[in-house]
């Protein structure tokens, strides 16, 4: 999809409009797993900072090709479900920080909720801020708790669209189909947000694979 936003809510929509297909689909889901799996095996193994760099910024250099191809097709609630949109999110604030800044502070203002605390970005939250907490979340991911990891992921999925409904609503009058692709963007990381949720549960009981 073109990017269609302009300041100060620029976002751009392509990287959530991923599809794959011609290729069997259990061999398609099973490549997923298997590749989730060992990826995150091999970078808790690893004493090598490299790796990790390598990981976090593959899609910095690649694109999101490669990450779509091995975990796009994968359930939500699943390890390699969960990766895919891990990356779909630092993506998209790398691409627009300024965007992603400004719907993290307007939902965090709004909401009432713990969820700013354990999102943790620093404040005031600025596209630095917003950058450090992407990287921090995916790190996390490979050398910490994967389970927080995935529930700060979550946190800032739910800050991010109150944020966009805020910002759709103010921005209703003057651009009603601005307005409406605002909406639109909120409800995806409302999803996402359940989506990582529902992944941190079963991370806890040890079911996330």
């Amino acid at each position: 999809m073109a990017e269609r936003f302009h300041k100060p809510a620029r976002i751009p929509n392509d990287h959530f409009e991923y599809h794959v297909g011609g290729e069997d689909p259990a061999v398609t889901l099973r490549r997923a797993h298997e590749s989730a799996a060992a990826l995150l095996a091999r970078a808790r193994q690893t004493t090598d900072e490299g790796v990790v760099d390598r990981l976090l910024t593959h899609t910095d250099e690649h694109g999101l090709d490669l990450v779509a191809q091995l975990w796009a097709a994968a359930g939500p609630h699943t390890l390699p479900g969960a990766l895919w949109r891990l990356y779909l999110l630092r993506t998209a604030v790398r691409d627009d920080p300024n965007g992603a800044a400004l719907a993290y502070r307007t939902g965090a203002a709004a909401l009432s909720t713990i969820d700013p605390v354990v999102a943790g970005a620093s404040e005031p939250t600025g596209p630095e801020q917003i950058s450090a907490l992407a990287d921090e979340i995916l790190r996390g991911v490979f050398q910490g708790d994967l389970g927080s990891a995935l529930e700060r992921a979550s946190a800032y999925c739910r800050i991010c669209a109150v944020g966009w409904a805020e910002l759709a609503d103010a921005r209703d009058p003057a651009d009603p189909e601005h307005a409406t692709a605002l909406t639109a963007r909120a409800a995806r990381f409302d999803s996402f947000g359940d989506d990582l949720d529902q992944a941190a549960r079963l991370e806890r009981r040890d079911q996330l694979t």
